[in-house]
C-alpha cells in the first residue's frame, strides 16, 4: 500500500501569489466542488488560518464535519492538510488514517502563479488507496482547480 503514488495537479492563475493563497485560503466556498460536500445544504466552508486548525464545512441545520486539520500553514507559499476520506466517500474523523493535501503556490511572474494540489501519501487509507488513487488520477487540472482559476477571475482584475 506504501507505494500508493501521489497525485498532483497545477494550475497557472492570473494573480499574484498573495492573491492566489488568500483566495484559495479565505473563500473555499467559491471553489470546493458542489459535489464534494458531507453537510446537506453546506452553507459555509473554512479553512482556519492555522496549523491545528481545522477545514470543514458546515450545513443550514448548523451541522459541522471537518475534512482535516492544517499541518503546515506558510503563506504565501504553502498550505497543507489531512484529508479524512474513508470508504465510500464518507468523513472518517482520525488524522491517523487520512492522507494530506498539499497545495504549492510558486511565482511564474510579476501577476501569474503556478499553484499545485497534490494529494499525498494516499497510501494511509489502507485497503481503499488504490480507489482513491484511480478517482483521482484524471486529467489536471481537475474540477477543483478549474474552478479555483474561475474564482480567480472572478475576485482579482486584469492588468491593464
Amino acid at each position: 500500500m506504501a507505494s500508493t503514488p501521489d497525485v498532483a495537479k497545477s494550475v497557472t492563475v492570473e494573480a499574484t501569489i498573495e492573491q492566489a493563497f488568500a483566495i484559495f485560503a479565505s473563500k473555499p466556498i467559491e471553489w470546493w466542488p458542489e459535489s464534494h460536500v458531507f453537510v446537506k445544504d453546506r452553507q459555509a466552508i473554512t479553512i482556519e488560518p492555522f496549523v491545528g486548525g481545522r477545514y470543514f464545512e458546515r450545513g443550514a441545520d448548523g451541522e459541522e464535519i471537518a475534512w482535516g486539520t492544517i499541518t503546515e500553514w506558510d503563506p504565501p507559499k504553502r498550505l497543507v492538510m489531512t484529508w479524512r476520506v474513508g470508504p465510500y466517500w464518507q468523513p472518517i474523523f482520525d488524522d491517523e488514517k487520512a492522507s494530506f493535501i498539499k497545495v504549492d503556490f510558486e511565482v511564474v511572474g510579476p501577476t501569474t502563479t503556478k499553484v499545485t494540489l497534490t494529494h499525498a501519501d494516499l497510501h494511509r487509507h489502507g485497503e481503499i488507496a488504490e480507489g482513491i488513487h484511480k478517482a483521482l488520477d484524471g486529467p489536471s487540472p481537475g474540477e477543483t482547480l478549474e474552478t479555483y482559476a474561475r474564482v480567480i477571475e472572478k475576485h482579482v482584475p486584469k492588468a491593464a
